[in-house]
């Protein structure tokens, strides 16, 4: 049997044109990029978020180039169906454009992305722009942009009152550079739903509502993974934290009382 096609950035285009919600889950790892892919999900972000979910850090901030580099190449050897976009890490793409093109580059190259994407919208515009233009798809990502969680003093729910005319300007920004997808945020659902009717780009929701042309979620969170952390705005499809801790109860359980292994 031919292998499968894996999905491009014009699907996501395709996507949106005919009202399908596109499906997005963050993974980081060969093993759960299989299950996505056979759980017919349509693209894999390998997040900036591994820092926090399978590093053991506090934020994204000092996830490198070659933790990205090994976590998305892992991604495409697990998976053969997804969009694997991958995120560009704190301060790749921010001192130039040429380390910016020459990090982007790396994350195709020797993480096998099929796309990259990076936090900003004004602010990155040169950048999205300058590589957009060396061919590599860019998807785009603003609202609140974890990148900058010292700068807004902590995860923040972005785009209120007479910040919403900035947040617009932002994400008209992303597309004018070029950039085939947006991800939005912790956006009130109006403001997502604005910016979703104003675009032709597809727009990518976390905690911006329904109203996105689709939805990303961290995987460990929908299948709760972590015991002690559930955000507000992912819904918990298993309890994986008390099947995994059971089974590991009861293997070590039967391995002191030398129930197993047996003959």
């Amino acid at each position: 049997m031919p292998p499968s096609r894996r999905n491009t950035v014009r699907d996501f285009a395709r996507l949106k044109r005919v009202g399908q919600a596109i499906t997005m889950i963050t993974a980081y790892d060969a093993a759960m990029a299989k299950l996505a892919d056979r759980a017919g999900i349509d693209s894999i972000l390998v997040g900036d978020s591994y820092g926090n979910v399978s590093l053991g850090f506090d934020s994204t901030i000092p996830v490198t180039m070659d933790d990205m580099v090994r976590a998305t190449a892992a991604v495409v050897r697990g998976s053969d169906t997804p969009l694997v976009v991958a995120d560009m890490p704190f301060m790749s793409y921010q001192t130039s454009l040429a380390d910016a093109l020459r990090n982007a580059a790396r994350i195709m190259q020797e993480g096998r992305a099929q796309a990259v994407k990076l936090e900003g919208g004004i602010r990155s515009r040169h950048i999205i722009e300058a590589i957009v233009n060396a061919d590599i798809p860019v998807m785009g990502h603003v609202g609140f942009t974890p990148q900058s969680l010292h700068a807004f003093g902590g995860y923040r729910v972005q785009g209120r009152g007479e910040d919403q005319k900035r947040v617009i300007q932002d994400a008209k920004a992303v597309e004018e550079a070029g950039a085939f997808s947006i991800v939005l945020e912790l956006l009130p659902n109006d403001l997502a739903a604005i910016i979703t009717s104003e675009l032709d780009i597809p727009t990518i929701g976390i905690g911006a509502g329904p109203f996105c042309s689709g939805q990303v979620q961290v995987l460990h969170d929908i299948l709760g993974i972590d015991p002690d952390f559930a955000p507000r705005h992912a819904k918990q499809y298993a309890n994986l934290a008390a099947t995994v801790t059971a089974a590991l109860s009861q293997y070590a359980a039967e391995v002191r009382n030398r129930s197993f292994p047996t003959e």
